[in-house]
């Protein structure tokens, strides 16, 4: 079993800086998909930020495109989420994953392993 524990989340004004890092349990490199989604309360889990082993391709949502970096350590067991020019529209929980899926790492059904998430606030 793979645990995914996040951290870095925290409360920043708006313009500021965040960096996300979601920690592996155990070796994810057979695992082809590894992204970032969020949730505000009432709404659907968002993909934020992926990577797709399998091009490697990175995707991310138009919302976050040119601020968000999703990337990877060398060891392959921690992925970060480096988040610039915050806007309290960004407010939400963050979840880290990891799974199996091939192709649109941005789909949630790629997923097989989820961290328990981390509150990120942006004040206006």
């Amino acid at each position: 079993q793979v645990r995914l524990v996040e951290s870095g989340g925290g409360s920043v004004q708006a313009g500021g800086s965040l960096r996300l890092s979601c920690a592996a349990s155990t070796d994810t490199s057979n695992m082809k998909s590894m992204g970032w989604f969020r949730q505000v309360p009432g709404k659907e889990w968002e993909g934020v930020a992926c990577i797709w082993t399998g091009g490697p391709l990175t995707y991310y949502a138009d919302s976050v495109k040119d601020r968000f970096t999703i990337s990877e350590d060398s060891a392959k067991t921690t992925l970060f989420l480096e988040m610039n020019s915050l806007q309290p529209e960004d407010s939400a929980i963050y979840k880290c994953a990891r799974g199996f899926g091939a192709g649109d790492c941005l789909e949630s059904r790629k997923y097989n392993y989820w961290g328990q998430g981390t509150l990120v606030t942006v004040c206006a």
